[in-house]
Protein backbone atom coordinates (compact mmCIF):
# COMPACT_ATOMS: atom_id res chain seq x y z
CA UNK A 1 0.00 0.00 0.00
CA UNK A 2 2.48 2.15 0.39
CA UNK A 3 3.87 1.88 -2.68
CA UNK A 4 0.01 3.73 -3.92
CA UNK A 5 1.57 6.94 -1.97
CA UNK A 6 4.02 7.17 -4.00
CA UNK A 7 2.78 7.13 -7.42
CA UNK A 8 1.03 10.13 -6.67
CA UNK A 9 3.69 12.08 -5.92
CA UNK A 10 5.27 10.83 -9.17
CA UNK A 11 2.56 12.42 -11.42
CA UNK A 12 2.87 16.08 -9.32
CA UNK A 13 6.29 16.33 -9.95
CA UNK A 14 5.72 15.84 -13.42
CA UNK A 15 3.36 18.03 -13.91
CA UNK A 16 5.25 20.85 -12.27
CA UNK A 17 7.33 22.99 -14.64
CA UNK A 18 10.84 24.25 -14.45
CA UNK A 19 10.48 28.18 -14.55
CA UNK A 20 11.94 29.79 -17.56
CA UNK A 21 15.22 31.64 -17.63
CA UNK A 22 15.57 34.93 -18.03
CA UNK A 23 17.75 36.02 -20.78
CA UNK A 24 20.02 39.01 -20.14
CA UNK A 25 21.72 40.73 -22.78
CA UNK A 26 24.50 42.25 -22.08
CA UNK A 27 27.93 43.83 -24.20
CA UNK A 28 30.20 41.92 -24.69
CA UNK A 29 33.90 43.71 -23.33
CA UNK A 30 36.66 43.39 -26.18
CA UNK A 31 39.20 40.99 -25.26
CA UNK A 32 42.21 42.09 -23.61
CA UNK A 33 45.07 42.09 -25.61
CA UNK A 34 47.95 40.45 -23.73
CA UNK A 35 50.96 41.75 -26.16
CA UNK A 36 50.86 44.97 -27.62
CA UNK A 37 53.34 43.78 -30.58
CA UNK A 38 50.66 41.39 -32.00
CA UNK A 39 48.50 44.73 -33.28
CA UNK A 40 50.69 47.29 -33.54
CA UNK A 41 54.74 47.68 -33.80
CA UNK A 42 55.68 50.02 -31.16
CA UNK A 43 57.70 53.49 -32.50
CA UNK A 44 61.22 53.07 -32.11
CA UNK A 45 63.13 55.82 -30.45
CA UNK A 46 66.97 56.81 -30.66
CA UNK A 47 68.88 59.22 -27.98
CA UNK A 48 71.40 60.57 -29.81
CA UNK A 49 74.29 62.60 -27.18
CA UNK A 50 75.37 66.19 -28.67
CA UNK A 51 78.28 67.90 -26.66
CA UNK A 52 78.55 71.42 -27.11
CA UNK A 53 78.05 73.82 -29.73
CA UNK A 54 77.21 77.13 -31.26
CA UNK A 55 74.42 77.52 -32.82
CA UNK A 56 74.91 77.75 -36.74
CA UNK A 57 71.80 79.98 -37.05
CA UNK A 58 72.84 82.38 -34.23
CA UNK A 59 76.86 82.74 -32.95
CA UNK A 60 75.75 84.38 -30.00
CA UNK A 61 73.78 81.39 -29.01
CA UNK A 62 75.48 77.95 -27.36
CA UNK A 63 74.04 74.56 -26.68
CA UNK A 64 75.09 73.31 -23.73
CA UNK A 65 75.74 69.24 -23.85
CA UNK A 66 72.44 67.26 -24.13
CA UNK A 67 70.53 63.94 -25.04
CA UNK A 68 68.00 64.64 -28.56
CA UNK A 69 65.99 61.77 -29.02
CA UNK A 70 64.74 60.88 -32.37
CA UNK A 71 61.22 59.04 -33.75
CA UNK A 72 63.40 56.46 -36.17
CA UNK A 73 60.00 54.35 -37.23
CA UNK A 74 56.39 55.27 -36.08
CA UNK A 75 53.84 53.26 -34.72
CA UNK A 76 52.11 51.18 -37.41
CA UNK A 77 49.63 48.12 -38.09
CA UNK A 78 51.02 44.63 -37.43
CA UNK A 79 49.23 43.00 -40.58
CA UNK A 80 51.27 39.79 -39.57
CA UNK A 81 48.77 37.17 -38.45
CA UNK A 82 49.55 35.04 -35.64
CA UNK A 83 48.18 32.12 -33.31
CA UNK A 84 44.57 33.02 -32.39
CA UNK A 85 43.20 30.54 -29.69
CA UNK A 86 46.20 28.20 -30.06
CA UNK A 87 45.01 27.30 -33.99
CA UNK A 88 46.71 27.83 -37.04
CA UNK A 89 45.68 31.08 -38.89
CA UNK A 90 43.07 30.57 -41.49
CA UNK A 91 44.75 30.70 -45.32
CA UNK A 92 44.48 33.97 -46.43
CA UNK A 93 41.87 34.21 -49.35
CA UNK A 94 43.50 33.93 -52.69
CA UNK A 95 43.78 36.98 -55.96
CA UNK A 96 41.74 35.81 -58.10
CA UNK A 97 44.31 36.86 -60.94
CA UNK A 98 46.62 34.40 -59.39
CA UNK A 99 44.38 31.39 -58.00
CA UNK A 100 44.27 28.61 -60.87
CA UNK A 101 40.43 28.60 -62.50
CA UNK A 102 38.34 25.63 -61.87
CA UNK A 103 39.00 23.03 -64.80
CA UNK A 104 36.53 21.26 -66.45
CA UNK A 105 35.63 19.95 -69.86
CA UNK A 106 33.91 23.05 -70.85
CA UNK A 107 35.92 25.66 -69.36
CA UNK A 108 38.61 24.09 -70.71
CA UNK A 109 36.85 23.58 -74.81
CA UNK A 110 35.72 27.36 -74.12
CA UNK A 111 39.42 28.75 -73.21
CA UNK A 112 41.02 27.08 -75.77
CA UNK A 113 38.48 28.33 -78.57
CA UNK A 114 39.62 31.78 -77.15
CA UNK A 115 43.09 31.15 -77.33
CA UNK A 116 42.51 30.03 -81.35
CA UNK A 117 40.43 32.94 -81.92
CA UNK A 118 42.74 35.33 -79.91
CA UNK A 119 45.69 33.43 -82.28
CA UNK A 120 43.83 33.87 -85.45
CA UNK A 121 42.90 38.28 -84.69
CA UNK A 122 46.34 38.31 -84.02
CA UNK A 123 47.74 36.93 -87.31
CA UNK A 124 45.19 38.85 -89.07
CA UNK A 125 46.31 41.84 -87.52
CA UNK A 126 50.31 41.13 -88.84
CA UNK A 127 48.52 40.77 -92.34
CA UNK A 128 46.59 43.98 -92.11
CA UNK A 129 49.58 45.75 -90.27
CA UNK A 130 52.05 44.19 -93.59
CA UNK A 131 49.51 45.15 -95.81
CA UNK A 132 48.85 48.79 -94.67
CA UNK A 133 52.49 49.50 -94.23
CA UNK A 134 52.64 47.95 -98.30
CA UNK A 135 49.66 50.68 -99.04
CA UNK A 136 51.61 53.52 -97.78
CA UNK A 137 54.16 52.66 -99.56
CA UNK A 138 52.19 52.94 -103.03
CA UNK A 139 50.59 56.11 -102.10
CA UNK A 140 53.79 57.73 -101.19
CA UNK A 141 54.97 56.33 -104.81
CA UNK A 142 52.10 57.68 -106.63
CA UNK A 143 52.46 60.79 -104.84
CA UNK A 144 55.31 61.37 -106.43
CA UNK A 145 54.99 60.34 -109.48
CA UNK A 146 52.07 62.34 -109.42
CA UNK A 147 54.39 65.56 -108.68
CA UNK A 148 56.56 64.33 -111.32
CA UNK A 149 53.79 63.87 -113.92
CA UNK A 150 52.56 67.83 -112.98
CA UNK A 151 56.49 69.10 -113.72
CA UNK A 152 56.67 66.67 -116.97
CA UNK A 153 53.44 68.77 -117.98
CA UNK A 154 54.72 71.71 -117.23
CA UNK A 155 58.02 71.41 -119.07
CA UNK A 156 56.27 70.22 -121.84
CA UNK A 157 53.54 73.17 -122.09
CA UNK A 158 56.80 75.37 -121.98
CA UNK A 159 58.40 74.04 -124.78
CA UNK A 160 55.48 73.82 -126.99
CA UNK A 161 54.98 77.60 -126.36
CA UNK A 162 58.33 78.52 -127.41
CA UNK A 163 58.27 75.70 -130.43
CA UNK A 164 55.08 78.25 -131.34
CA UNK A 165 56.71 81.15 -130.68
CA UNK A 166 59.72 80.06 -132.89
CA UNK A 167 57.59 78.60 -135.62
CA UNK A 168 55.83 81.75 -135.52
CA UNK A 169 59.18 84.16 -135.65
CA UNK A 170 60.26 81.85 -138.96
CA UNK A 171 56.59 82.64 -140.43
CA UNK A 172 57.33 86.52 -140.20
CA UNK A 173 61.15 87.06 -140.82
CA UNK A 174 61.88 87.19 -145.09
CA UNK A 175 63.19 84.01 -146.56
CA UNK A 176 66.92 84.09 -148.24
CA UNK A 177 67.71 82.99 -150.95
CA UNK A 178 69.66 80.32 -151.04
CA UNK A 179 72.65 79.78 -153.06
CA UNK A 180 73.64 76.97 -154.63
CA UNK A 181 77.77 77.69 -154.76
CA UNK A 182 80.27 78.58 -152.17
CA UNK A 183 79.97 82.53 -153.46
CA UNK A 184 78.47 85.15 -151.37
CA UNK A 185 76.02 86.27 -152.36
CA UNK A 186 76.59 90.03 -153.51
CA UNK A 187 73.56 92.33 -153.84
CA UNK A 188 75.82 95.05 -155.95
CA UNK A 189 76.31 92.52 -158.73
CA UNK A 190 74.65 92.42 -162.00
Amino acid sequence: MKTFYLIPLLFLSACSTAPKPRLALRPQQPPPVADDSAVRYPEILHAYHVGRYADPNDDMVMHDQHVVYRVEENTRWNFHPGVTDGLPPAAPSRDAAFAPVPVNDDILAEVNAQRLATTEIMMQARTLSAALTQFQAALQQTKTNLQETARLRASVNDMRKRLDAIAAAQEQAPVQSISTTNEPVDSLSP
